[in-house]
């Protein structure tokens, strides 16, 4: 039979679902649940393609359209996801998903189409966008090993931390990491997310998410939401309460999540995507992990230039700064409403 691309349809989640768990360049924001997430609480259209073979899957792009007055139109893989692009089985399927990619939007006029590649087997042809990197770390079940992966300085800050009286468990009540993730979106000066999205999140993935806290003198000072797949780990939503600082409990939290990892089986701590040279980046930088440039992907249609909706714009200076001098209580009411603009 011919190869087949049609937009994916709930009857066909469980054959996408396998189909990404077993491609090696597979990962969370491929799957299902990060589609339904997204669409239930940004409400873009999802439009997802499927290469199909008769019964056989042979390529999946998860794809939404997105229109905010920051974007103007676009088709993009995937919104508030650091991995996405094309997952193909063969060059075949990569090339016909390309194709019909392309055609859709041309036809639908859209500024552009973003493809967040992981690796550079996904890379379709398009303009290149070099502005990201991602940071991974093998880890092994034997805590001084650990350690020992970890360069001086930063292992010197996670063994203090170790001498104090941490303790971590996981919460299935999400407020209080909430209340500390969305604090610290504030004084980046970014908009926060609706409470809603973590909790959808949770509802989608089950068990293949989850919060750890960290506490200090009976206070939740950190906290972070992981998810769970194959054998990785990916601290994706995380922050620590700044009055705490001399006691790093940020060190702490990702030193314990690696050696909590690797004990239940994880065998790669993914500690995601940083824009070259931010702050973000040298905070990883200094765990010595394995960097990998983020092959992203642009098709221009209706722009002349490639967007760059990143907070580190000089565009958005002025933004950043009202924003933080802003009362905390008035970012969480306005800023679900402004993240939409920028996924």
């Amino acid at each position: 039979m011919s190869l087949q691309i049609s937009e994916l349809t709930p009857a066909g989640y469980s054959a996408w679902d396998e189909f990404v768990d077993q491609h090696p360049q597979g990962s969370p924001f491929h799957l299902t649940a990060w589609m339904r997430s997204i669409e239930e609480t940004f409400g873009y259209r999802p439009m997802s393609l499927m290469a199909t073979d008769g019964s056989r899957v042979d390529g999946v792009l998860p794809l939404f359209l997105v229109s905010s007055l920051l974007t103007g139109k676009a088709l993009i893989s995937s919104p508030f996801a650091v991995y996405g692009g094309i997952l193909a089985s063969d060059d075949n399927a990569r090339s016909a998903l390309t194709a019909h990619l392309s055609d859709l939007a041309n036809r639908m006029r859209v500024g552009y189409a973003e493809l967040r590649n992981a690796y550079p087997e996904q890379r379709v042809g398009f303009a290149p966008v070099d502005r990201y990197v991602t940071f991974t770390q093998d880890i092994v079940p034997d805590d001084e090993a650990l350690l020992e992966l970890i360069p001086r300085k930063t292992r010197r800050m996670v063994r203090k931390a170790l001498a104090l009286p941490y303790t971590t468990r996981m919460s299935d009540d999400y407020s209080r990491f909430e209340d500390l993730y969305l604090r610290n979106l504030h004084r980046l000066g970014t908009p926060s997310f609706p409470a809603r999205h973590f909790s959808t999140l949770r509802k989608h993935f089950g068990k293949s998410v989850g919060v750890r806290e960290v506490i200090l003198e009976g206070k939740v000072v950190a906290a972070v939401m992981n998810f769970y797949f194959r054998d990785q780990v990916l601290p994706y939503y995380g922050a620590a309460d700044p009055a705490y600082n001399e006691s790093a409990p940020s060190n702490f939290m990702y030193y314990d999540l690696m050696r909590w990892a690797a004990h239940q089986g994880y065998r790669l701590f993914d500690f995601g995507r940083s824009k070259k040279e931010s702050g973000s980046y040298h905070f990883k930088e200094h765990w010595g992990m394995t960097i990998r440039e983020l092959p992203y992907e642009m098709l221009l249609v209706t722009r002349k230039e490639l967007p760059n909706l990143s907070p580190n714009n000089p565009k958005f200076e002025m933004a950043l700064k009202v924003w933080k001098s802003m009362p905390y209580p008035v970012t969480r009411v306005i800023g679900p409403h402004l993240v939409r603009l920028v996924p």
